[in-house]
């Protein structure tokens, strides 16, 4: 078998599974600790609406929020069941299915955050 610069440790028998980023044991891995450290913004929620790529439908999306995955994942529940409606959180954004920005303002601004409507 040829050793070529793509290949990688998956699996030790000393000490399992491999991290994919650092090449340390999971135990031992460095990437999870720089990863939570998400640099926080400026401090400003934006809201705005968007349809391009989604077939016309229209689509909220909320940016800049400075939580970490699993808070920011409640809070997307915690939207969506405001609007009623479905949606996602995906790359540190919140999709909300719909045209609802003037709810999910009035909530984020219940919730705490300074909110700002982005777009038009």
């Amino acid at each position: 078998m040829n050793s070529s610069s793509k290949s990688r440790l998956v699996y030790s028998t000393d000490s399992g599974r491999m991290c994919p980023e650092c090449q340390r044991p999971i135990a031992d891995c460095v990437c999870k600790a720089t990863a939570k450290a998400r640099p926080a913004g400026d401090g400003m929620v934006r809201v705005s609406r968007e349809t391009k790529g989604r077939g016309g439908k229209s689509v909220t999306v909320v940016k800049g929020v400075a939580l970490d995955p699993i808070a920011l994942a409640l809070l997307g529940k915690q939207l969506r069941s405001a609007c009623g409606s479905g949606g996602t959180v995906k790359d540190g954004t919140i999709e909300i299915q719909g045209d609802h920005c003037e709810r999910v303002v009035e909530a984020l601004k219940q919730a705490g955050h300074s909110v700002k409507r982005a777009g038009g």
